[in-house]
Parts: structure tokens; sequence; C-alpha cells
């Protein structure tokens, strides 16, 4: 069980740093393997930005929610965030 909840944070995370890695090319000006084919204006280094940014936003969200889900079923987090 432990296995699949290992999974459930590996795959978003890996997801995000792929993300942040196609921010990062993109400030850089360095195409990566999708975009690359598409030419070298720059309005490919703009859309690989916003892709990495919906990627990063994406995985990052998803473990943030996962990690709360987790501390809310618990009782760890703030009472306003409690079940009533």
């Amino acid at each position: 069980m432990r296995i699949i909840g290992l999974l459930t944070l590996l795959i978003p995370g890996i997801i995000g740093a792929i993300g942040i890695k196609l921010m990062r090319d993109s400030v850089f000006l360095i195409a990566q393997f999708p975009f690359a084919y598409l030419g070298d204006s720059a309005y490919v280094y703009v859309l690989q930005g916003v892709v990495g940014l919906a990627l990063a936003m994406g995985g990052i969200g998803f473990v943030a929610g996962y990690v709360f889900y987790r501390d809310k079923k618990r009782g760890k987090v703030s009472e306003r965030y409690q079940k009533k």
C-alpha cells in the first residue's frame, strides 16, 4: 500500500520538475524536444514557458493537495479547515 502512495506522489512530482525545467529553458532560450520542431521564433519559447508553468503548477498543486488531504484526515490542520 505504501508503494502506491509513493507512486502517487512521485509521478506528479516528476511532472512538476519537468515543468520547472521547461520554464528555465525558455528563459535561457533553449527549445526542448516537442517545441524544438516548431521553429526558432519567440512564440516557441513563450509556448514552452506557458506549458512549463502549467505542468509545474499542476504537479506541485497535486502534491500539496495530497498532503493537505492526508493531514486533514488525521486532524493535523488548523481548526478552520477541520470538518464541522
